[in-house]
């Protein structure tokens, strides 16, 4: 793999650090401090709650047990969470909530770092081979199981340290007669990735868990596929993200539309869901969006149905496991912002729906090209798999694959 140091995402072994938004997060933590039994709440494991830990980017910061803390400490910053492809939630930013936060992973997180998820572990099911996030992803990111299955297009929170094996871009340098820059690369293999013609091609040879890459030898056919592969990027963060790092807040709308507002008073908050294959209506409690095209309520990613998981998380009774009184804390409203992210992830789908065509075209092209061979390209060194320099790496049951 061209991406050496491929690492496993979040896994809090707790379900309520986790929540669809800010203000359920900030809830939980407060019931936490204030609970009657606060290790029964906390739902102990590894982590107690009468221990002192590390700060996660901070390794030189000892934080308080949390068993300590008056009643009214503030919550550490709530932030931005890849919990499951194209699902993003959030995350209380704190070493003492969860077991294995992955604090070498956090402490190479900017707004310039970009994950790529596959199954590296596992077999890879039917859909895209890997997506996409800008955000830390969680241990089951890419389709609700796996393992070390998060590859970091950077080694530093900087970005000057690409994710890339030694020599690899002076190989592709002098047979392209160009220089090629680490976004490039990263852009290029996520195009060949998500092509959905990819697992269907390979679908023999990847019953060997872990996909590989197919590098062309021809320079406009891999400047084409770097083209495809930064536009399916900066849709698939939701326009976090460009290959070049640039930012942009704005998602293009699509063609489904809220035709009724989904209630925003806590008494209406949506119990359940419905889908009308006829219509295209996609009904949220009293609330209804359309035209929903059948693949796009139905896309999934290994067996993970993207839009149904994501509402059925939403829901007034939550679809996720429980393990403590802190998980039946859950939003007591439906609010303008979680439609909006509702209509984007829609959006987003129907988008990628429309690119297949062409990644469909643009692999069949790269099969058909001359390509590099596993002689011709340097291997990885062993300490590019490891965790950038100076960083302490929490103990990892997986193993890569690749």
């Amino acid at each position: 793999m061209c991406l050496s140091w491929q690492h496993s995402g979040v896994q809090t072994k707790r379900p309520w650090p986790i929540g669809e938004t800010r203000e359920v997060l900030n809830d939980r933590w407060k019931k936490l401090l204030n609970a009657p039994d606060p290790k029964a709440a906390f739902r102990e494991a590894d982590r107690k709650i009468h221990k002192s830990y590390k700060d996660l980017e901070d390794p030189t910061k000892q934080l308080a047990a949390i068993a300590e803390l008056p009643t009214d400490t503030p919550v550490l910053p709530i932030v931005r969470y890849g919990y499951r492809s194209f699902d993003r939630q959030w995350i209380i930013k704190d070493a003492r909530i969860g077991d294995r936060m992955r604090p070498e992973l956090w402490r190479a997180h900017s707004g310039q770092q970009i994950y790529l998820t596959s199954l590296l572990t596992e077999v890879l099911g039917e859909g895209p081979a890997a997506t996409v996030t800008a955000e830390i992803p969680d241990l089951h990111y890419f389709s609700g199981r796996g393992g070390k299955d998060a590859i970091p297009l950077w080694r530093d929170a900087d970005a000057t340290q690409a994710n890339i094996t030694h020599g690899l871009l002076d190989v592709r340098r002098k047979v392209y007669g160009e220089e090629i820059d680490p976004e490039a690369l990263f852009a290029y293999a996520y195009a060949v990735f998500a092509s959905p013609s990819y697992t269907e091609r390979f679908w023999d040879e990847l019953s060997i868990p872990g996909p590989r890459l197919p590098l062309t030898k021809n320079p406009a056919l891999f400047r084409r596929g770097a083209e495809l592969g930064r536009n399916l990027i900066h849709l698939h963060t939701y326009g976090e993200r460009f290959a070049d790092g640039r930012t942009s807040e704005r998602m293009a709308p699509g063609k489904a539309k809220l035709t009724s507002a989904i209630p925003g008073r806590p008494n209406m908050y949506p119990e359940d869901f419905d889908y009308d294959e006829d219509s295209g209506a996609l009904r949220v409690g009293s609330g209804e969006i359309s035209p929903v095209d059948p693949e796009v309520f139905s896309y999934s990613v290994s067996g993970y149905d993207v839009l149904r998981s994501f509402l059925s998380h939403r829901m007034k009774e939550s679809s996720g496991r429980t393990s403590s009184t802190l998980d039946k804390i859950r939003p007591s409203q439906w609010t303008r912002s979680m439609t909006d992210e509702l209509l984007q992830l829609i959006w987003v789908l129907e988008a990628t729906l429309d690119n297949e065509h062409e990644l469909n075209a643009f692999l069949d092209d790269v099969v058909a090209s001359e390509v590099f061979t596993v002689t011709e390209l340097p291997q990885p060194k062993d300490e590019e798999h490891d965790p950038p320099k100076g960083v302490e790496e929490e103990a990892d049951p997986y193993q890569m694959s690749l």
